[in-house]
């Protein structure tokens, strides 16, 4: 017999960087609700998704690519464990791009809008600057101070893109001026045992100012889908811009998803969110970096990132 799980539970999903060759391969050879959701992807952009999940293709790195493809994977991941276990999280959030797989998964935003929608945002980002003249740098330290950091970036080009938790920030802008920032920062933490100041393989400086000039034309592509979004769920997922629960204002939702492309995610203030209505947190997508920043705030997540990792949260082994 099915053991369903209610009861004050939450569910997260990664962002781009959590992408993998192989990402979700497992649940679509195992579950038939998750190969449905790759076709119904595939048909929806026009090109085999389940294809570049699976295989070596690098496009899988581009962000206009990465983004529906990891949306897709977190999705069918989800119907696949609410098809087998009876899994029906309360509480939803996610990290930068997982905070539309949550809209998603919520019931707040169609899956097949949304899959253009991350496409087309995608894009965007990647559009925003020159090839090559931005970046970002995760920034990690004992007992961060983000004010401190952010008065060390005071006058460069370089933005607090995620405050992650209490030992980690991700910092984004030009890429020039990095350096520079890495000395400031350094130096005003104070603890250089602790310190680590890490480049990210990312092409553009996205979550900063310099995503602002494709926020206009963002929020036209959002205002198109207005009409469709359930705004009543939105009530139980996580807004990236404000660190708290969405309302249940069709243009309060789309302003804060706006505004999410160009200022910084509060992820540390939506885990607390989250931590203050659920009992236990499931991090569902191709890898688990969530995972290590609940375990700042003294909360255990347990992570989902292939089938047998569910078989073994579930206890059982379903195979259909």
């Amino acid at each position: 017999m099915k053991e369903k799980t209610t009861s004050r539970v939450g569910v997260v999903f990664p962002g781009q960087g959590s992408q993998r060759p192989g990402m979700g391969k497992d649940f679509y050879d195992n579950i038939s609700t998750s190969r449905d959701t790759y076709r119904e992807a595939s048909e929806i952009l026009g090109w085999d998704v389940a294809a570049m999940c699976f295989g070596e293709d690098k496009r899988l790195n581009l962000t206009e690519y990465a983004q529906p493809c990891i949306l897709a994977t977190e999705i069918a991941m989800f119907r696949g464990l609410r098809f087998l276990y009876d899994f029906a999280p309360e509480y939803f959030g996610g990290h930068s791009l997982g905070e539309y797989t949550a809209l998603v998964a919520a019931d707040v935003l169609p899956f097949s809008e949304t899959l253009k929608i991350v496409r087309d945002r995608g894009h965007l980002m990647q559009s925003a600057t020159p090839v090559g003249t931005g970046g970002m740098a995760a920034v990690m330290a004992n007992d961060l101070d983000l004010g401190a950091v952010r008065s060390a970036l005071n006058g460069l080009p370089i933005d607090i893109a995620n405050d992650n938790s209490v030992s980690q920030v991700v910092v984004s802008g030009m890429s020039s001026a990095m350096p520079e920032a890495e000395k400031r920062i350094k130096t005003s933490v104070g603890d250089s045992r602790s310190f680590h100041f890490i480049p990210l393989n990312v092409s553009a400086p996205f979550h900063s100012r310099f995503m602002g000039a494709v926020r206009e034309t963002f929020g036209e592509i959002l205002c198109d889908i207005e009409a469709k979004l359930r705004p009543a769920n939105a009530k139980k997922v996580t807004s990236n811009f404000t660190g708290l629960f969405h309302s249940d204002s069709r243009s309060e939702i789309i302003d804060r998803m706006v505004s999410q492309i160009s200022n910084t995610v509060q992820w540390r203030k939506n885990m607390e969110t989250l931590a203050a209505s659920a009992n236990s947190i499931f991090e569902i997508g191709p890898s688990r970096p969530l995972r290590g920043f609940f375990k700042t705030i003294d909360l255990t997540c347990q992570s989902i990132t292939t089938f047998s990792a569910a078989q073994r949260v579930f206890e059982k082994a379903v195979v259909l």
